[in-house]
């Protein structure tokens, strides 16, 4: 509720909160879009693949021409990451080994990280905040996008003395989209192809939103930082309205959740594919509990919705704005010297899941891909059984067949296990081990 304030101190001071933006792709645009109306807070270094994409996205969202001269455009990491200058740098590629090793350079040049980039935070999250812990620096989660805003929702809930019964967020699902391919994703989406890359839209991408890839990533970091547990065999998607995720997300007979205190995503569709009134397609949740008889009266003295015992329920967020809201991240890292969210366990896991029956000498292609989706497990259950974390499982040559719906293993691939992403992921399952 201060951040704001202490900006202006900043402002008055002369002393801007300066940030080091790496990646200029949707989210670090809608961010760059704020910067000029953020007074205090200034992005003197921008690195990427593409120095003058980047250059292009300042400009199309509305940078005057003089702060883009004033702006260095790099895509050299050391050149922004060996900057004095920068307090703050925000990963914002979504490349799961890249960010891994961006954010570990950016700890060790004792600057705060907050990692957009979620696909890396899943893969060894929790090993880079006690990095980061230990150099005196915050890792955080990256407000506006959904796991942040469901970890705040959370804590406030907790905060409050309410038990949490499940959080997370909605989306569109059905059965079928497991086996989206980046061929057949605009069809699901009602868009044409054409208009589809008229509109610069990456099918990979967009797949990995509808195949349920996403969505458990997401349900991962929120696991990890919050301590709520994944379900025992995936995300089921149970469709749900807001107006009845009290009732669905329960731990009581006929209700959704296979434990209390658990993650999970809502459908805005049904199951024969007919659309829930009041979805929560966009938004965040989080599902509590009054603990007392009294609190459970003061509920209905103040006319909050619960399910039939009066006791339980629900908050939530009905969209989130991505980049446009990430000064939250930067700025409480920098002038609070908090996360909005950081993994202080390994708890959740994605592993790779064929979309297929696939065949031994087939070349996985990652997040996204046509060959394989990301399923939400318990992290013991995924050690357990060697899952192949879905963040290694790109231009990963397979060793024999999978069948169609099973998960993925080390066993089955032909992994380099020189490269520092396989690394890093290797120690942080020995240090944290399913914890």
């Amino acid at each position: 509720m201060n951040l704001h304030r202490l900006l202006q101190r900043r402002a008055e001071a002369g002393r801007p909160v300066r940030a080091g933006l790496i990646g200029a792709g949707k989210f670090g645009s809608m961010f760059l879009a704020q910067v000029p109306f953020t007074p205090g807070l200034e992005v003197p270094i921008i690195l990427d693949l593409s120095p003058t994409r980047a250059q292009v996205a300042c400009r199309a969202v509305g940078w005057s021409e003089e702060r883009i001269a004033a702006t260095r455009y790099t895509n050299d990491p050391a050149e922004l990451l060996g900057n004095a200058a920068i307090e703050v740098v925000i990963e914002a590629t979504g490349d799961a080994a890249a960010g891994l090793m961006h954010a570990q350079q950016a700890i060790a040049a004792g600057k705060h990280i907050i990692m957009v980039n979620v696909e890396a935070d899943v893969l060894a999250g929790p090993l880079l905040a006690q990095q980061a812990e230990r150099a005196g620096v915050v890792y955080s989660l990256a407000y506006g996008d959904q796991p942040a805003l469901i970890v705040e929702l959370v804590d406030w809930a907790r905060a409050c003395g309410f038990p949490v019964l499940a959080a997370g967020k909605g989306t569109k699902y059905l059965p079928a989209y497991h086996a989206s391919t980046p061929e057949t994703v605009w069809g699901f989406y009602g868009i044409s192809p054409e208009d589809a890359r008229a509109g610069g839209m990456n099918p990979q991408m967009f797949n990995s939103f509808l195949d349920g890839t996403k969505s458990s990533i997401e349900m991962a970091a929120v696991a990890n930082a919050t301590g709520l547990t994944p379900p025992p065999d995936g995300l089921q998607f149970p469709p749900c309205s807001t107006d009845d995720l009290a009732s669905v997300l329960s731990d009581r007979e006929g209700g959704a959740l296979h434990d209390r205190g658990q993650v999970e995503v809502v459908s805005s569709l049904r199951r024969d594919g007919s659309p829930v009134d009041r979805d929560l397609r966009w938004g965040v949740y989080v599902v509590f509990e009054a603990p007392s008889d009294y609190a459970a009266r003061c509920l209905a003295e103040y006319g909050v919705a619960t399910d039939a015992s009066g006791r339980v329920s629900a908050l939530y967020r009905p969209f989130h704005l991505i980049g446009l809201e990430l000064n939250v991240s930067v700025l409480s890292a920098v002038l609070r010297g908090e996360p909005t969210g950081v993994p202080s366990g390994f708890r959740g896991d994605v592993v790779a899941t064929a979309k297929r029956t696939l065949s031994a000498g087939e070349v996985l292609d990652g997040e996204g891909g046509a060959l394989v989706w990301g399923k939400l497990l318990p992290a013991r259950r995924s050690l357990e059984i060697g899952g192949l974390p879905i963040g290694l499982a790109n231009r990963v040559p397979l060793r024999r067949d999978v069948r169609e719906g099973q998960c993925v293993t080390w066993q089955d691939v032909r992994v380099d296990e020189n490269t520092p992403a396989y690394r890093l992921r290797r120690e942080m399952e020995t240090r944290f081990g399913g914890s």
